[in-house]
């Protein structure tokens, strides 16, 4: 069982802690724990309620209509509205409430109902990245347990993987691009979808995947001579270290221009060499791929 804080349910739902605490004291829709010394606390049912409540009142339902309901009442009314709607909010809300719940059935419906109306792309762009944005500082915090964190990192993996390989490269005179994460680093889903959108675009893409040594990076640099090398700097090199690392891929790769993102990199300011370009949201790789020639065969959105 998770164990959140009223702000923690915040950040989740967008409902305000203050308006949770006058929904609990008038309607007690939701009562906190305590632990021992008096501290309260959530549970992924609290939880779960509160993104159910949050959802129904963006669908117009006040919430004395809310507090009158039962919670299967509630969990029926919620999966109707996202079964129909294809909102990208609602949408985001039933894969943290499928993340919660270790339920692949409602994952895998929520990523096909999307991809078949907006394509993958775009449902990894709209749905996907900001939902994984939304709980990122849980997973941080450890108010997600590494088991609600790896079973919807590993589905939104297999998907990756899927989409990826459903891509043929036609050219060989597209820009090659080399893709790698620093050593150490290991959220690998970012890169992964970087490589879909690269190879979508017929690039040609040399994958060197996660924790990369440096010296290995410069090896396989001497034997591709990759025009771009794009990488993800999420929690390493951390904020002392990571303008450094970049100085050094600068440095290291002249020729090339480096793409850099992740949460050091756009949290951050940072001196930026002039071959180095800060990449803030995906469609700037997109418009930087299909600026350098790369052409949309796939699902590009």
């Amino acid at each position: 069982m998770s164990v959140y804080s009223i702000s923690d349910l915040e950040h989740l739902s967008g409902i305000k802690a203050h308006t949770l605490r006058i929904w609990e004291q008038r309607y007690n829709i939701i009562c906190p724990k305590r632990t021992d010394t008096n501290i309260r606390f959530y549970d992924d049912t609290d939880l779960k309620l509160v993104l159910n409540i949050s959802l129904l009142k963006e669908h117009g339902f006040k919430i004395s209509e809310i507090a009158r309901m039962t919670v299967e009442d509630m969990s029926q009314e919620v999966l109707s509205l996202t079964d129909k709607n294809l909102r990208y909010s609602d949408q985001i809300q039933a894969l943290t409430l499928s993340m919660i719940d270790l339920d692949e059935e409602r994952f895998e419906k929520i990523m096909a109902t999307s991809a078949l109306q907006s394509g993958f792309e775009q449902t990894m762009i709209n749905i996907v990245y900001p939902f994984l944005t939304k709980i990122g500082v849980l997973w941080q915090t450890g108010a997600i347990s590494p088991a609600q964190e790896h079973f919807i990192s590993n589905l939104i993996r297999q998907k990756l993987i899927v989409a990826i390989d459903g891509q043929i490269t036609r050219r060989n005179d597209c820009p090659k691009y080399m893709l790698f994460l620093p050593e150490g680093e290991l959220h690998e889903l970012s890169l992964l979808f970087a490589n879909y959108l690269l190879k979508a675009r017929q690039n040609r893409v040399i994958y060197l995947g996660q924790s990369m040594p440096f010296v290995d990076i410069c090896s396989a640099y001497q034997i591709h001579k990759p025009d771009f090398l794009f990488s993800v700097i999420t929690s390493i090199p951390n904020s002392e270290e990571v303008q450094a690392y970049i100085e050094r891929l600068a440095h290291s790769f002249p020729r090339s221009r480096v793409l850099l993102t992740g949460y050091q990199i756009v949290a951050q300011d940072l001196r930026v060499p002039d071959n180095v370009i800060v990449i803030r949201k995906f469609r700037d790789l997109v418009l930087l791929a299909e600026e350098n020639g790369g052409t949309i065969y796939a699902d590009a959105g």
